[in-house]
């Protein structure tokens, strides 16, 4: 794929259109790209390499970028597999060639490569690399999302290398927005370490940063202050939006009649934004980055086996390893005659940090009565006083 990103930065990264799962558990609706960069200077680098199912391709593409000549370096930005297949085979190609990462991906090297250490240079925090006419300089940021990442800064065409930060899922070209599967991208895989995103972040805006380069999804420019923006509010763990996201888990469809009506309540009610999913149905990846993006989640689940039922279970279960706070929760149960899905819901909350329980909640027994339609309505004004 021709994209140019300066006279003397190539794109030689691989979309895969057909991948319709990512790491086992995040569907794909537009593949998925597996980006790499190559520096041509006096010297030269290349930046990271490619999962296994790209590496046929992504050998043929830095070829044809260094046409005849030989690589001086391999960046290492990231050694999770879906980044570091070809260094192996990139070390046994160009025996000359030096490898560039931090101490922690040293040390993490052979799990993932067999390279003579003897090859490898650790960088810390700062250190500089000339190629030439250009410099770069590399910042550790270790757990964005693993412990050996690194980024590196081009302070010739102001190109920031930025690992898996700023990407999403889908390819290169796909035809959408950046800010949707971003969102659900951030949430779901670098989410739970924002207190290191932050850190990333100061380092970075003390950088002229005109080009992003991330290792997935498409090459930043002109949006980049929005993008900062919004993964400044995303790894604050701060609400995107004003609004409600319920979260509806239902058994036999009583529960889903009652997530709907309290749907077109907070919509009659005027509340700014509103969206709603079936847990039992919908992209769980999808369901996390919606509550993560507004002020208020409200939880409508069956009661099930003294508990709540599983899809809601396991729903709070991934909000919670993905450090979910900072968010007022509403809480509805379903139950036909033992009532425990609002205990076992507050009792998970709880255990969170900065979670905001609304005192009211609601307790349906089995079929939506008028009486529960009138305390749904109490809960909405409640809601919406706490948007």
């Amino acid at each position: 794929m021709d994209i140019k990103i300066s006279d003397s930065i190539k794109y030689i990264g691989v979309n895969d259109y057909d991948i319709d799962l990512f790491e086992s558990q995040y569907m794909l609706e537009k593949g998925m790209a597996y980006n790499s960069y190559v520096i041509i200077d006096e010297k030269i680098a290349v930046c990271d390499s490619v999962d296994k199912i790209a590496y046929e391709r992504w050998e043929k593409n830095l070829e044809e970028a260094l046409g005849g000549r030989t690589p001086d370096y391999l960046i290492v930005h990231h050694l999770e597999p879906d980044h570091s297949y070809g260094i192996e085979q990139f070390a046994k190609k160009y025996p000359n060639a030096k490898l560039i990462m931090t101490a922690n991906a040293l040390r993490m090297l052979p799990q993932f490569a067999d390279v003579d250490a003897a090859r490898v240079t650790a960088v810390k925090e700062k250190d500089e690399l000339s190629l030439g006419e250009h410099t770069l300089t590399f910042f550790t940021a270790p757990m964005v999302h693993w412990p050996e990442v690194m980024v590196s800064y081009d302070s010739k065409d102001g190109v920031l290398f930025s690992a898996d930060a700023f990407g999403k899922f889908g390819t290169v070209d796909a035809d959408e927005g950046w800010s949707c599967e971003a969102r659900r991208y951030y949430f779901n895989i670098v989410g739970k370490y924002g207190k290191q995103v932050q850190a990333l972040l100061k380092k970075a805006e003390a950088l002229d940063i005109r080009v992003i380069c991330p290792l997935h999804g498409p090459i930043l420019t002109d949006t980049i202050p929005e993008v900062m923006k919004l993964y400044n509010t995303w790894s604050a763990y701060e609400p995107e939006d004003r609004g409600v996201f319920i979260a509806c888990a239902s058994i036999h469809g009583n529960t889903l009649e009652a997530a709907e009506k309290m749907k077109e309540i907070l919509e009659k009610k005027g509340c700014p934004r509103v969206a709603m999913a079936d847990l039992c149905r919908e992209d769980m990846a999808e369901s996390v980055e919606d509550g993560f993006r507004h002020s208020v989640l409200l939880c409508m689940a069956s009661s099930y086996d003294g508990g709540v039922f599983a899809p809601m279970s396991d729903y709070i279960h991934h909000l919670k390893h993905k450090a979910f706070q900072n968010r007022k929760v509403a809480l509805v149960e379903n139950t036909s005659w033992a009532p425990s899905a609002i205990r076992t819901m507050k009792a998970e909350f709880e255990a969170m940090q900065n979670i905001t329980i609304l005192d009211k909640t609601v307790s349906i027994k089995t079929r939506l009565t008028e009486e529960n339609i009138k305390e749904l309505e109490e809960l909405a004004d409640l809601i919406i006083e706490n948007v």
